[in-house]
């Protein structure tokens, strides 16, 4: 779902309802102290149908906590959500609590309507991880825009059979991107092309992994054309060319890559622990040379993909919105939640607990242990301002200069001209 090319249209929408705010007294000011009480409606995003007793523990749990609360919670579908909080945010019915991820909120922060954390409750940012934190930091913005609440990221699945082949010590995966680089043209080398070592073209966090400047510091324009990207796409394009990366890469989906590499053609796959569960089933043989690593980077830090609850800057209940968005992202609440869900906490120090760091035996500890591990000092490398459009119009551009159309250097120029044309048109 294009989510974010349907967020950026909530500026437009906005902008004049945050100039003559929305009557309250203190609309305006980031000030949460006082007492918290009265009515606050906090919004979810495709959550009831799997959570709904939870949910409605944590309203009871906060109702108890703060009397003289009421927590009113409403579920929007995961379809039009984006354009949902659009709607809200011009017609002045935004809930006082909102779940977002970073390229939502980056919108309506721009529009006044996403309230500023460091200045409204910089007293809990030490309680959450740094990369989390800073996940609703908007480039050319002061401020934090949401409270982190889960995250995700997923480990690096590899076949140790097909290293081994090779020739290549099975138990030291590639870890940076110039070791991947190099195991791949060997094992495309020692197997004639038949085995590829992965099957997705880069995308822009693989840009952000890499250690390349995606944008300036003002937010306003893209950087991945610099010679650093620039010697990414190089390298992926000596990958091409030697069959070390699959010749459908690029039209590669989640399921066909899945379907590669259960079949052997290819070394390494991002996935989840589900997977393993699939291995076992249809893949036997892959299920018992599975090796499990972190996703490849050479800046030190993986990818995280995280969620967020925002406050809405004119709530008239301020410290109860601010209490009630902390209040669902604490360390107790988001351990419960992450016990109910493959997620993972946002808070500091949770993921040094067992759950995430003792080894049980089963496919599915062992894969949430990898990936907990990678996580404390994950970042978010997605810029919050790349929208779905420019995603394609990278992929694109990425495409032409694999099939040797044009070189990687105009590759990206193009890329990164379409993609601050389309940034142009969001501000």
């Amino acid at each position: 779902m294009p989510r974010r090319a349907l967020a950026a249209a909530v500026v437009a929408l906005v902008l004049p309802l945050s100039a003559c705010g929305s009557g309250g007294d203190d609309s305006g000011s980031t000030d949460a102290s006082g007492k918290v009480e009265g009515d606050i409606t906090f919004q979810t995003w495709n959550l009831r149908a799997n959570f709904k007793p939870y949910f409605e523990g944590l309203v009871a749990d906060f109702e108890k906590k703060y009397p003289g609360t009421n927590v009113k919670w409403v579920d929007q579908p995961a379809e039009g959500y984006a354009d949902k909080i659009s709607a809200d945010a011009a017609g002045g019915t935004l809930p006082d609590v909102v779940n977002v991820s970073p390229d939502l909120v980056a919108p309506l922060a721009k529009a006044g309507l996403a309230l500023d954390l460091d200045k409204a409750a910089a007293k809990y940012k030490k309680e959450y991880l740094p990369g989390a934190w800073a996940s609703h930091e908007i480039p050319g913005t002061e401020g934090t825009y949401a409270f982190p609440w889960y995250l995700n990221t997923g480990p690096l699945f590899y076949n140790k059979s097909l290293f081994k082949e090779a020739g290549l010590d099975a138990s030291k995966p590639p870890k940076t991107y110039d070791e991947l680089f190099d195991n791949a043209l060997e094992l495309a080398d020692k197997s004639d092309g038949k085995v590829a070592t992965l099957a997705n073209v880069p995308t822009i966090e693989d840009f952000g992994r890499y250690g390349v400047e995606l944008m300036n510091k003002e937010g306003t324009g893209f950087a991945f054309n610099d010679a650093k990207g620039v010697e990414l796409l190089t390298r992926y394009k000596e990958l091409y060319d030697a069959k070390a990366l699959d010749s459908q890469a690029l039209t590669a989906t989640p399921e066909s890559s899945g379907k590669k590499f259960l079949t052997g053609a290819v070394a390494m796959n991002p996935g989840s622990a589900l997977d393993l569960g699939n291995f076992k089933k249809q893949a036997p043989n892959l299920y018992k040379n599975i090796g499990i690593t972190d996703q490849i980077t050479s800046t030190g830090k993986v990818n995280m993909y995280v969620m967020g609850v925002m406050v809405n800057a004119q709530t008239k209940q301020k410290p109860a919105a601010v209490a009630f968005a902390h209040f669902v992202t604490d360390a107790q609440n988001q351990m419960s939640f992450a016990k109910k869900v493959a997620i993972f906490p946002s808070t500091a120090g949770s993921l040094d607990d067992p759950y995430f760091t003792k080894e049980d035996g089963t496919d599915e500890t062992r894969v949430r242990i990898a990936a907990a591990k990678s996580l404390k000092n994950a970042v978010n490398y997605t810029p919050v301002l790349f929208s779905e459009q420019m995603k394609t119009e990278l992929r694109n551009s990425v495409a032409k200069a694999l099939q040797g159309k044009v070189s990687p250097k105009e590759a990206l120029d193009n890329a990164v001209k379409a993609c601050d044309r389309l940034l142009q048109q969001q501000g």
